[in-house]
Parts: structure tokens; C-alpha cells; sequence
């Protein structure tokens, strides 16, 4: 059976990653699983150049098929940031309930049609062979008025989804896994590793 190693530490992200990978013949490791312990400096400027950066990393030091993604939030009414600085907007240490509120503030007072916003995923697959595969998703949406809901991570609970009518973090983690960036992306690189596997 293959080994792939998800190059991540997030384990709301691997509780993702596993239930929309479960059906490849395959065992998916995060690197803590795997006994990995690297410190990836991120410095693309693109969500495909930071996914391969970690990917490739990661498969120099294993020889494993390395899956990654690099993946953040567009608000068009901040220019589209936090976008490709997501995890690290306002600093690394800065929690998420601050970075949400920030984003409420900014958009404040705006109507619901200058607050879009998407949430953006890209998957990067290194091959030991030097092979690089990447997928992209996106996930379309606006920033809500306030912070609702419990599942999910990071920005979810500001993520409006107007199709359902609540925010990413009211989804259960099964319609999330179908419509979001993440399911979207993840879901193109399994249909691509299913025929290379």
C-alpha cells in the first residue's frame, strides 16, 4: 500500500483531508504521524509556489509521494488579502478570533455585495521521480456581519455561503468537504493519483 504524507500539522485539516482521501488505496500520514519535524520557509508569492515548496521539501527528506496545499482567504474589499499571507496575517502567534474580528471591522458598514471574498486551495503533489502535480479550488462566498459556528478553523466562522445561508462553520463537515476549496482541490488531485497510483 502506498504512503503519502500530507505535509501538514493541522489536524482539523487532516480530519479534512482523510475523509475526502479515504477511498484511495492508500495510507495518509501528517508529518507529526509520519515523525517529520521541518521548518518550511513559505516564501513563494503564489498559493501554487508555496504548496510546491512544501511538498517538495518534504519529499527530499522522505522519498514518499508528498501531498501539500497552500491555501487562504481573498476579501476583495481588503484588496484580496490576507490571500497567500493567511496563516501568518497579523503575525504568526496572532489567534484567529482577532484576525476575524479585524476582517469584520474592515468591512463594516459595507453592503453585502462589496464583501466578497473566497476562500482559495491549492494541492501540490511531488512524486520521488521528480514528477509535480497541482490542483486548484475555490470557494466563493462573502464575509459575513458577524462570528457564527462552531465547526471548521480559521476564518470559517466569518465565511458566508450564500447557497446555504450560513457561514463555512455551520456546514457539516460532509457539505463542506463537497463545496469548499479544499474538497474542490483535494477532490481533482485524488481523480489525477488515482490513475498513478
Amino acid at each position: 500500500m502506498h504512503r503519502i504524507i500530507f505535509a501538514t500539522g493541522n489536524e482539523g485539516k487532516m480530519k479534512e483531508i482523510r475523509m475526502i482521501l479515504k477511498d484511495l488505496d492508500c495510507q495518509v500520514l501528517s508529518m507529526k504521524e509520519a515523525g517529520i519535524e521541518a521548518d518550511i520557509v513559505e516564501d513563494g508569492t503564489t498559493f501554487e509556489e508555496n504548496a510546491v515548496i512544501k511538498a517538495k521539501t518534504i519529499m527530499e527528506m522522505t522519498g514518499d509521494i508528498v501531498l501539500a496545499d497552500d491555501s487562504g482567504l481573498e476579501v476583495d474589499a481588503m484588496d484580496k488579502a490576507p490571500g497567500v499571507y493567511s496563516a501568518r496575517f497579523m503575525g504568526e502567534n496572532t489567534s484567529y478570533d482577532i484576525k476575524n474580528n479585524y476582517i469584520l471591522e474592515q468591512v463594516k458598514g459595507l453592503p453585502m455585495e462589496k464583501r466578497s471574498a473566497r476562500f482559495v486551495c491549492v494541492i501540490a503533489c511531488a512524486f520521488p521521480d521528480g514528477r509535480i502535480l497541482t490542483t486548484r479550488g475555490a470557494f466563493e462566498g462573502f464575509i459575513g456581519e458577524s462570528i457564527a459556528g462552531e465547526n471548521g478553523f480559521g476564518y470559517d466562522p466569518i465565511f458566508l455561503v450564500p447557497e446555504f445561508g450560513c457561514t463555512s462553520a455551520e456546514l457539516s463537515p460532509e457539505v463542506k468537504n463537497e463545496v469548499s476549496h479544499r474538497g474542490k482541490a483535494l477532490n481533482s488531485m485524488k481523480d489525477k493519483l488515482k490513475d498513478l497510483l
